[in-house]
Parts: structure tokens; C-alpha cells; sequence
């Protein structure tokens, strides 16, 4: 329930070819998307009572699923004014005996920050050296505009405590077609696919033949892509900026954005993000997400995976809205 062995060569040789790893067929396994990946990862390593550390801000998804595995989220609070980026040194100082597994997300959802590649391989040997396991999604990972793509698969020596989260939804294209895959010691590995067995039995048939030839096709569309993404990106952060109170980090990774828009909260009835987003979707048509749902409650995420014409009607209907105000 593994996956079919032709898809699991293609995801190891293109993770070797890509970020230089070294991983065997027994330790890859295929799922029905990124989020069963983690999902299956993290019912396997975490007990009762366990710990997993989760920055802030965080995909929705992590907090539901650690706790759904009966553990408790420890969460390290990051900093808007240095980019929400994380340090192995936050890491180190959140650690206590009950600490099970990190998550981490480089490029992460909401915010596109990017961990520095030198934070990422200390944080990877801070857990190999305290065995604490690293789950590391890379859902992301090559939409990184920092000029280097970087795997937690990258770094040698810290396998056997890496667990890889991986999808091909942002890579080719193929959201919906729900292909995602883990990478990590054989033995997890094996766990993860017996409950997986159980679940969802294995991914569709027809889309693992579809990500072989994703994965050993040209990838130039890959790199297309990105380079889109990047001058969408330099396009709409100025844009909101433009707009009196608005403030924005310029994101480093993935393709969303998340305004701070807490310079309006008493303004209007407005009280909070959710406030904000409720009423930019009912009376401006911009549909955003509120940041109380990633850990925060002063952003909103915005996604710029579309058209910068689409982009600029967006930005023009939230200019004219918080004007009104």
C-alpha cells in the first residue's frame, strides 16, 4: 500500500537529483496527498501527552492533527518584524523531556517564509542528537525564491530522525489529484503504510502513473513556474503596501501573502482578522483567510496564484474598501 515501485524510484531519484539525498525504496511511500503524509506521520510517532513543537504562524492543518494524535502543541511564537523566521536557537529553548517531533515548513504556509538553510541543518542535528523526530513539509519546497531550493533531505547524517512530507500539488500543477509522498527511516515508514492500509488503502491508480511522468518528464515548467510566481509576488507586496495601515513582509517562499491589517481594528466595527476577512468577502468580493486560524490574529493570507490582472481587481477592491473606513 506503499505505492506502485515505479512511483517510488521516481520520487527518490528526483529527491537525489534535486537535493542530493539518499534514500531507498523501503523508505518512500506514496499517499493521497501531502496532508496524509503528515497525517500518517504523526498518528505513528506521537503518544499521549507528547509534545510537538509548531511555530507560529502554522498551516491550520498542524495544530488538528497533533491533537487528534492526543499530543499537545507547543507553539514558538515568531517575530513579523524579522519575517517569521525561525531559529535553532527558538527550537532549543521550547525542548522539554516530553518533546516529540518539531514540525517544520520551509517555504511555509501562511506567511512564504523560508528557513536559512544553515537553521535548518542545526535544528535537524539539535533532534538527532536529543532524538526528537523532525517532520519537515516541503509541500513548498521548490517555490523557494531565495535563490537555493533546500531539502531537510539535503543534510547527512540525520536521517534516522527526518520524516519528509512531501506533495506534487504546488510542484506540476496537480491539486485535487491528491499525490503526496514521505520520505523517512525504514521502520516509520513501514508503519506509516500499514495504517495507511487501513485508510485510504493507496492513492488512485491512474494519478501515480500521472506523477511518474511528472517527476521523470522535463522540468522546466517547474522553474517557469516559479520564476511566475516571484514577479507576481514583487507585484502585489508594493500594491498592498500602497494602501494607508496596510503592512506586508515580502515572502520568501510558496505563493500567498500575509497582510497585517490590525491599524483598522476599531475602525468600521472591525475587531479582528476574521472581521476583516468576513467583510472583504461580502462587501469587496476578495476572498482571503483570517490568521486566528494559523496562530495569529492581526493577518490575513492572500493567495496570488492567479492572474496579475486578477491580482490587480483584488487590490483595487481592497483599496477602495479600507478607504471607506
Amino acid at each position: 500500500m506503499a505505492g506502485i515501485t515505479e512511483l517510488r524510484d521516481a520520487i527518490i531519484r528526483r529527491h537525489a537529483a534535486d537535493f542530493g539525498s539518499a534514500y531507498s525504496r523501503e523508505e518512500c511511500m506514496a499517499s493521497a496527498g501531502g496532508k496524509l503524509a503528515l497525517f500518517n506521520s504523526l498518528q505513528v510517532l506521537v503518544d499521549h501527552g507528547d509534545e510537538v513543537i509548531v511555530p507560529v504562524p502554522y498551516w491550520v492543518s498542524f495544530k488538528d492533527i497533533v491533537e487528534y494524535a492526543a499530543g499537545k502543541c507547543v507553539f514558538i511564537e515568531t517575530s513579523e518584524s524579522d519575517g517569521f523566521k525561525l531559529t535553532a536557537e527558538m527550537v532549543e529553548r521550547s525542548l522539554t523531556h516530553r518533546t516529540k517531533a518539531i514540525i517544520l515548513n520551509s517555504p511555509g504556509n501562511p506567511s512564504g517564509a523560508v528557513m536559512a538553510p544553515g537553521e535548518l541543518e542545526s535544528v535537524l542535528r539539535l533532534a538527532a542528537r536529543r532524538g526528537i523526530y523532525v517532520i519537515a513539509d516541503e509541500c513548498y519546497v521548490y517555490l523557494n525564491f531565495s535563490g537555493t531550493n533546500t531539502s531537510a533531505g539535503s543534510f547527512p547524517g540525520v536521517k534516522e530522525h527526518l520524516i519528509i512530507a512531501g506533495s506534487l500539488s504546488k510542484t506540476y500543477a496537480m491539486t485535487g489529484w491528491r499525490l503526496g509522498y514521505a520520505l523517512g527511516p525504514a521502520p516509520i515508514i513501514t508503519a506509516m503504510s500499514k495504517l495507511q492500509s487501513q485508510s485510504t488503502s493507496s492513492t488512485t491508480s491512474i494519478v501515480q502513473k500521472a506523477a511518474v511522468a511528472a517527476l521523470t518528464g522535463p522540468q522546466q515548467c517547474v522553474a517557469d513556474m516559479r520564476a511566475e510566481y516571484i514577479e507576481l509576488r514583487d507585484f502585489i507586496v508594493p500594491a498592498l503596501r500602497a494602501i494607508p495601515g496596510i503592512h506586508c513582509n515580502l515572502p520568501q517562499g510558496a505563493f500567498y501573502v500575509y497582510p497585517n491589517v490590525s491599524s483598522y481594528f476599531g475602525r468600521g466595527g472591525l475587531g479582528s482578522a476574521a472581521d476583516v476577512a468576513n467583510r472583504l468577502l461580502h462587501q469587496a468580493g476578495v476572498v482571503t483567510v483570517p490568521g486566528e486560524g494559523f496562530g495569529t490574529s492581526e493577518h490575513i493570507r492572500i493567495s496570488y496564484a492567479t492572474s496579475r490582472r486578477e491580482i490587480e481587481r483584488g487590490v483595487e477592491r481592497m483599496a477602495k474598501f479600507f478607504a471607506a473606513l
